[in-house]
């Protein structure tokens, strides 16, 4: 596959990631989420302070038939100190996502205590 090819592929991964956090989160916009450009350093989506504070994680996102998940969430987590988050897809496939164990239960005891007051 060419290296354009390998790029755009990459790219509609990180604009079907903004489009589906816009959709979910009705309080941001797209000025409070941007796509960067593929080669650009640090994180793969921008997020404004506002976006922020709905959605904490560093994103790395990779749209790869084979994919070392290691490298990977080491890449998120050398963008910042926010919790690194994975989100990943091959050819025919959905986008799954890779993100520290306890961050998930803790992600879950808030939605159930949300949910159960």
């Amino acid at each position: 596959m060419r290296p354009q090819s390998c790029k755009a592929k990459g790219r509609r991964l990180q604009q079907e990631v903004r489009d589906a956090i816009l959709a979910t989160f009705p309080g941001i916009t797209a000025d409070d989420v941007r796509s960067t450009s593929m080669g650009a350093g640090g994180e793969d989506l921008l997020f404004s302070t506002h976006a922020r504070l709905m959605f904490p994680f560093s994103l790395e996102c990779k749209n790869v038939e084979s994919l070392n998940i290691w490298k990977a969430l080491e890449q998120a987590a050398g963008h910042g100190s926010r919790p690194p988050m994975v989100v990943f897809r091959r050819n025919n496939m959905p986008a799954h996502a890779a993100l520290p164990f306890d961050l998930l239960l803790q992600l879950l005891l808030k939605a159930y205590f949300y949910d159960h007051p």
